[in-house]
């Protein structure tokens, strides 16, 4: 059994006009910025949040993706030109892996394993950690979260 959505997320490049990008290697920057940016607001926030909004349905079947759209989730009130750049980046990996999904497939040992991490304090403007985690039976997935703590780690 293979769990995909690639049909979904060509329609996602398709509808934003981004189905020409240039595809890229990693969903998000390892020099990627901590802050938020100090940029120029965005004129039409209602793209942005609807990008975003689709993107997180996409993670359903692309955990590899959680992170970093958590990360965009964060500037949805008022997100900027810099924001929309990070969107744009998680398109262009999502354009070079069209046919990722989640395969299930008949294993003699289903052990369960669960992993978790958190930073502590990471987000510099908050002081907010950021936590995830994922769950296996075998090697299959089975459920996995990223999300910003909503209290202060002291």
């Amino acid at each position: 059994l293979f769990l995909s959505q690639s049909q979904y997320a060509r329609d996602i490049l398709q509808r934003s006009h981004f189905a020409a990008l240039k595809p890229i290697a990693t969903p998000m920057s390892v020099k990627s910025s901590q802050t938020e940016p100090i940029d120029t607001t965005l004129s039409n926030h209602t793209k942005y949040r609807s990008l975003v909004g689709t993107l997180q349905y996409l993670t359903l079947t692309r955990s590899v993706l959680s992170y970093a759209v958590n990360r965009v989730c964060q500037y949805m009130h008022k997100p900027t030109i810099a924001h929309f750049q990070m969107v744009k980046r998680i398109l262009r990996y999502v354009s070079g892996t069209l046919d990722m999904g989640i395969q299930i497939h008949h294993q003699s040992t289903l052990r369960l394993y669960a992993f978790s991490d958190s930073g502590w304090a990471g987000c510099p403007d908050t002081r907010r950690s950021t936590t995830g985690f994922c769950s296996f039976l075998g090697s299959i997935i089975l459920s996995w979260s990223a999300k910003k703590q909503p209290t202060v780690s002291h």
